[in-house]
């Protein structure tokens, strides 16, 4: 039987509802696992990098951040697609992951989020120890 890690447990993103169109948004997100690195990237372009706020507790990283409508005083809206608001997702991770050690870097509009494999995870050398510690012999009948 194989098992495999599952870095991200669950993801659940949650959003709560955009005021400018009534759905559900979510930040788009990549994620993978580089060597001994799970990395995930969120596309948040126009967002300053003072409205994000991170949290982890319980396995559980919230994402959350806030672009705000942009105020055009004697101005008329003809049409508002770009996003504006309250963005949030949380994932859950998973216990194979070093979160006292998660990093994050902001830059044209993409969040990068890393996260080591917890050293107890990553794979190590087993050594063999035996009666015949120079190698295996077939036995014969």
């Amino acid at each position: 039987m194989l098992l495999a890690i599952e870095p991200l447990g669950q993801v659940d993103r949650s959003t709560q509802r955009m005021p400018s169109t009534g759905g559900k948004r979510t930040m788009p997100m990549d994620a993978y696992r580089d060597g001994e690195q799970l990395i995930m990237k969120f596309d948040l372009p126009g967002i300053e990098p003072d409205s994000m706020e991170l949290n982890v507790e319980n396995n559980v990283l919230t994402i959350k951040a806030h672009r705000p409508r942009q105020q055009i005083e004697d101005s008329q809206w003809v049409v508002s697609e770009r996003l504006h608001g309250t963005f949030s997702a949380q994932l859950h991770l998973s216990n194979q992951l070093d979160l006292d050690n998660i990093r994050a870097n902001y830059d044209q509009g993409v969040l990068t989020i890393s996260v080591p494999v917890a050293k107890e995870t990553q794979a190590r050398r087993i050594e063999i120890s035996g009666s015949q510690a120079t190698g295996i012999q077939s036995v014969e009948s």
